[in-house]
Parts: structure tokens; sequence; C-alpha cells
């Protein structure tokens, strides 16, 4: 049987993290390649499929849906990283292949991509290796929703289809893009600058007033966390708590490290290992927004979590 690998191009890749730290998301663009090898346009993603492939699309940050072709090439059989592969295409199990890279740092070590079905199950890949290398199996006949993991918030950017037909490669080079960073924290008077670390603001994680107790509608928030770490398991974090200037600085202070302490129990009773998280709490030390009015001291009281 002639075997058809088609050639796909996806946009720029940014998994979003809202206002959070340096984080890049899949987006979208209709691209095509006559065959064979080829090069993505500049900050798109060219992926190539294998063995009877159809088509697929991609949407750009906060839209979906938009589609272009799969067309011939002859690498995505032998996509490979640093080892060679270790899985293989079946009759019901396309092997998707994932280079992912920055446009200027070349590839990229550590990222997790997820890929989501329509029923909800998700399937993920390893860390990317020193090639910016990482692969997965996952059914044939279904659309996957793709995004990479990251500490801060989420959107599903890309789409991809994989065909009915058996014995699939489909090979996707992904590009990183930096994407928005947080409020940067404010310095008291008098204080020096604090120095600028890529770090994420958990948004809506909230607590009771005046205590430590996570509200239950931030827990869908802490498990992108629990998700985050169970996959990427190279990765050690800090959960830091920050609270505005209203009343005693010492009592803000034990407060905010409370709160943290709080995340972190929580992520550990999910089952990731307690050695993994450290806390801090800095009271109202690091203001990222004015405490003069209501708006800004609710900016403030917030938790952030960065990589160590």
């Amino acid at each position: 049987m002639t075997r058809l690998v088609p050639r796909l191009f996806l946009f720029v890749l940014i998994a979003c993290g809202g206002s959070q730290a340096s984080t890049e998301a899949p987006g979208a663009s209709e691209a095509s390649s006559s065959g064979g090898e080829g090069t993505a346009p500049d900050g798109a993603p060219d992926s190539s499929s294998g063995s009877d492939a159809a088509g697929a699309e991609a949407g750009s940050e906060g839209a979906a849906g938009n589609e272009f072709k799969l067309q011939k090439s002859d690498s995505a059989a032998g996509a490979r990283g640093v080892h060679p592969s270790k899985i293989k295409p079946s009759a019901t199990e396309a092997a998707m292949k994932f280079f992912v890279v920055d446009k200027d740092k070349g590839p990229l070590i550590g990222i997790v991509i997820k890929l989501t079905a329509p029923d909800g199950k998700s399937y993920y890949t390893e860390e990317t290796d020193a090639e910016g290398y990482a692969e997965v199996l996952v059914p044939v006949g279904k659309k996957y929703e793709l995004e990479y993991l990251s500490l801060g918030r989420r959107k599903i950017s890309a789409s991809v289809p994989v065909s009915d037909k058996p014995n699939q490669n489909v090979s996707l080079t992904l590009r990183y893009k930096r994407h928005d960073r947080p409020p940067p924290i404010r310095a008291k008077k008098g204080a020096p600058a604090a120095a600028e670390e890529p770090r994420f603001i958990l948004e809506g994680v909230e607590f009771d007033t005046g205590k430590a107790t996570i509200r239950p509608d931030s827990l869908p928030r802490l498990d992108t966390v629990v998700e985050y770490m169970s996959h990427k398991k190279s990765t050690r974090i800090e959960i830091s708590g920050h609270t505005d200037n209203v009343g005693n600085a010492r009592t803000n202070q034990k407060l905010s490290e409370k709160r943290a302490k709080a995340c972190r129990e929580y992520l550990v009773s999910k089952g990731i290992d307690g050695g993994r998280i450290e806390t801090v709490g800095y009271g109202d030390a690091r203001p990222i927004a004015s405490n003069d009015t209501e708006d800004g001291r609710q900016k403030n009281r917030r938790i952030e979590a960065k990589e160590l």
C-alpha cells in the first residue's frame, strides 16, 4: 500500500498564562507545502503527518476553527528526538510526534503537550528532550484540542483532527512565543526594586476573609497546578502568598504564609510530593497595584507560583 505522508502548518503555539509570566500557545493560520521537507513561515509551527491522514485545523488565541490542509512529506515516520522513537502507530492508534522550538533559542527542553479528545479524555507527552522532541499515542478518528501545560492560565489554541486511517505518523513542529508577563512588583518607598522573575499569578484562588481556608470554587485552578506537576515531573515550585496593606503588617505576613501552605497541602493531598513545593508569605511587602483603591487591594491579595 502506498503510504501518504501529509504535511500541515500550525501558527504560533501559545499556552496562555493570561496576565501570568512568560507562557506560549498554539495559534493558527492556514499554510501549505508542496510536499517533502519545508520550513514553516516565521511564527508558524510546521507539522507533517503520515499514512493516510486527511487534514488538520488550529485556532489563534481566543479563536478556533481555522482550517488548513495536510500535505505530503517524507519525514513523519522517521521523526525522533535524542533517542529513537519508542512508539509505533497501529490500526487503532496514531503516533503523534512533536518538536517544540523557540525562534531565538532553538529546541526547548521540558515542555509537556496535552491533547484532549471530544469525550474529555486527555493524553500527555513526556517532557521534550534536548531536541525539543516528545511523543504520544492517541486513538484514531478523533479531533484533539492541543495545548502546552503551564502554571499559568491556559487556553485551547489549536485542534488537530486525526483520521480513522491505520498506521498514522503525525509530526508537528510547534514554535514558542513569549506571552504577557504579570504586573511588576512595586517597591516600597526607599526599598530597592524587586528582581523580576518568571512567575504566575494563580488567578481565581481565593480564601475566606481573614482566614487560610481555600474556597471550593478555587480548587479547579489549583487542579491545573496538580496536572502540571503530575506530568512535568522534573519541576519544583515556590508558592507565595500576598496580601493588601490593610491591618497589621505582621498579621498579614503570617496570614499570607498560612495561605501559601494551605495551597501546598492541597497539592500534596492530590499526590504531589511535598518536597517539590516550597512556600513563603510576603504579606503586603510585594504589591503589584496601588493599595489606595479597592481594585488595587484586591489585585494585591493573591497567590503566585514560580518554578525553582
